[in-house]
């Protein structure tokens, strides 16, 4: 249970939670209670955004998200159809509200930032800088072309890209991508796998434009809503976030070091609790720290890792019981053959009758919602 808030030395009343608190606090503020959300957009809208990761082992990224919230009552169409009728718009990799934009627009126009930067902002800068003439030459071909695959825009870059290996020489999808942190390009829809670019200004709606400290102070809060329980500070991210600042109110956690910030809405709340299959990238634990930390949960995602060294599988699912991350399921989705194979049910804990059956009731549902057949190991 809650205690009372205790004040701390600058009388600033500061919420002692248990373990168990946290994490019914952050499983609440992701939707992954026993009651379900129904809306597909009101669930973005909340969760302020989902994940863009082409990996479908079993299913894309987003659509996993979506399903462990609303079950089979989601259908991939009505996301497809949600980004081809612009009431969601994929920004900086992720899907996001069309409405949310705004917030961004700012922060697009102070590109790479203000202030002392951070040693990657100095280099993405200096790059495109260097570059400056394919950005040009992409912006003039969307202009009179547009909307175009990748491969049709011009690679004219005369400093290429150089990171770890990953992107080398991936010119020109690396100078979308800060192009689209600038304001000047989006995506526009898909030709298949492939992004469609296009000129911002084509695609985002006409909103006004929320100043850039409001519009992140509101993103704080939004994200916090999200998360439930957060940290203040945390390092810089090139892709999304994951503190909130001083949104909601100050928090301790029982057995884990530091000063959190909760969402003062889902303290002291009843909990129910339910089964979950989550994709490796679902918010609930996208902050492997916070996971750590709070739900004490081991997971790594070991897709990248040789077969030899994988201890759950290539894209192995958490499974969230009640509170409690309990395991790791090891399934993939076989679409030539119509079969959803489930090669491992990792068990951190020993599952009860009632776990067990409540896992065994997602897994079915996942397999109807992907329409597959089921194929347990032998």
């Amino acid at each position: 249970m809650l205690s009372a808030p205790s004040p701390n030395l600058n009388n600033v009343n500061v919420h002692q939670l248990s373990r168990t608190d946290a994490r019914r606090i952050a499983v609440r503020a992701q939707l992954l209670a026993r009651a379900r959300p129904t809306d597909m957009i009101d669930v973005v809208r909340h969760l302020t955004m989902l994940q863009i990761e082409p990996t479908a082992a079993v299913a894309p990224t987003a659509d996993l998200v979506l399903w462990s919230r609303l079950r089979s009552s989601y259908e991939p169409a009505d996301l497809e159809d949600a980004l081809a009728e612009q009431r969601l718009l994929e920004l900086r990799g992720m899907i996001r509200p069309a409405e949310d934009l705004a917030l961004y627009r700012a922060e697009m126009a102070e590109w790479p930032g203000t202030g002392e930067l951070v040693e990657w902002r100095e280099d993405n800068r200096d790059w495109v800088a260097a570059n400056d003439g394919c950005r040009r030459d992409i912006l003039d071909r969307l202009r009179s072309d547009g909307p175009l695959p990748s491969a049709d825009l011009p690679d004219t870059c005369t400093v290429p890209w150089r990171s770890s290996g990953w992107n080398n020489n991936r010119n020109v999808l690396m100078l979308l991508g800060l192009m689209v942190q600038r304001g000047e390009v989006a995506v526009a829809g898909h030709q298949g796998r492939d992004k469609l670019w296009d000129l911002a200004d084509r695609i985002y709606p006409p909103d006004p434009v929320v100043p850039a400290a409001k519009a992140s102070r509101i993103r704080y809060e939004r994200r916090l809503a999200s998360l439930g329980i957060a940290r203040a500070r945390a390092a810089e991210a090139q892709v999304e976030p994951t503190d909130v600042s001083d949104i909601g109110e100050p928090a301790v956690v029982e057995g884990v070091r530091g000063t959190w910030r909760v969402d003062p809405s889902l303290l002291g709340q009843p909990f129910a609790g339910r089964a979950a299959l989550l994709s490796p990238f679902d918010r609930l634990i996208y902050d492997r720290k916070r996971t750590t930390e709070i739900f004490e949960f081991d997971y790594q995602l070991e897709m990248y890792k040789p077969v030899a060294k994988r201890r759950w599988g290539y894209y192995a699912l958490p499974i969230l019981y009640g509170d409690r991350f309990v395991g790791k399921l090891d399934a993939a989705a076989d679409r030539a053959a119509g079969v959803l194979r489930i090669n491992a049910i990792h068990e951190d804990v020993t599952f009860t009758k009632a776990m067990s059956a409540a896992v065994h009731r997602e897994i079915e549902d996942l397999a109807r919602w992907l329409t597959m057949d089921l194929a347990f190991p032998p």
